[in-house]
């Protein structure tokens, strides 16, 4: 049986990265982007050193034109896209009276827009392929809200609202769609921010994040897990 062929946006750190490990140790081929060029060479490298087949470019997921230049050398690389991980997100968190409007422009661009882009590029294969995995990466934030966290939980929320109604359209050609809502994760994205104060030892990991998209993934194709809350056990 053909190994299946991920993408994976935001690859380079982690979620992301700790996504593509535990797909490509899986039996995946792996493709990933992320805005840096260098940080993505790293990561094939890494990938590549554990004998995982991968492929990818940097690219703004948020720009059209990037987004068809990625998936399509990703799948005259490895093949057709039939696993895509939304990962890419950032957080810009400062009480509303501080956000700047660039702040928010960019919030939704990379966390909602980029859905958009990159789910229209490798959907009608899947569709017509009748076989596909969606996973979005939304967070608790997108039912919960929290001081400071106007652009970043809107855009999550949208996020859910996004991956449910995607679910309804397309689960009849056999493309399940997940939203997966971590709590507070050990991530680059968690640090430094002035309105949060994690206790990193007792928060999520990038890996366990990872494991549970590998999980649902692994689900029999007649099952559809829709949507998984995800906390820290004990923060």
């Amino acid at each position: 049986m053909p190994s299946p062929i991920a993408l994976v946006t935001g690859a380079t750190l982690g979620i992301g990265r700790a996504t593509a490990f535990a797909l490509g140790r899986a039996g995946y081929k792996v493709g990933v982007c992320a805005r840096t060029a260098a940080n993505v060479e790293a990561l094939l490298r890494d990938l590549r050193a554990e004998g995982i087949e991968a492929a990818g470019a940097a690219a703004d997921v948020a720009d059209p034109a990037a987004v068809e230049a990625l998936v399509a050398q990703v799948s005259r690389a490895l093949g057709p896209v039939d696993t895509l991980i939304n990962n890419a997100g950032i957080a810009r968190l400062a009480p509303f009276a501080e956000l700047s409007l660039d702040d928010w422009d960019a919030t939704m661009a990379t966390n909602l827009r980029s859905l958009y882009l990159v789910t229209r590029a490798v959907l009608p294969g899947m569709r017509a392929r009748k076989h596909g995995f969606i996973v979005n990466v939304a967070s608790l934030a997108g039912k919960n809200a929290f001081v400071g966290g106007t652009a970043y939980v809107a855009s999550k929320h949208a996020v859910l609202g996004f991956s449910k109604t995607l679910m309804l359209e397309v689960r009849k050609d056999g493309v399940r769609v997940l939203a997966i809502c971590p709590g507070s994760v050990d991530t680059p994205l968690m640090h430094g921010q002035a309105v949060l104060n994690p206790n990193t030892d007792a928060i999520l990991k990038p890996d366990d994040v990872a494991q549970a998209i590998l999980d649902a993934l692994r689900m029999p194709s007649r099952a559809l897990v829709s949507e998984i809350d995800l906390r820290p056990a004990n923060p």
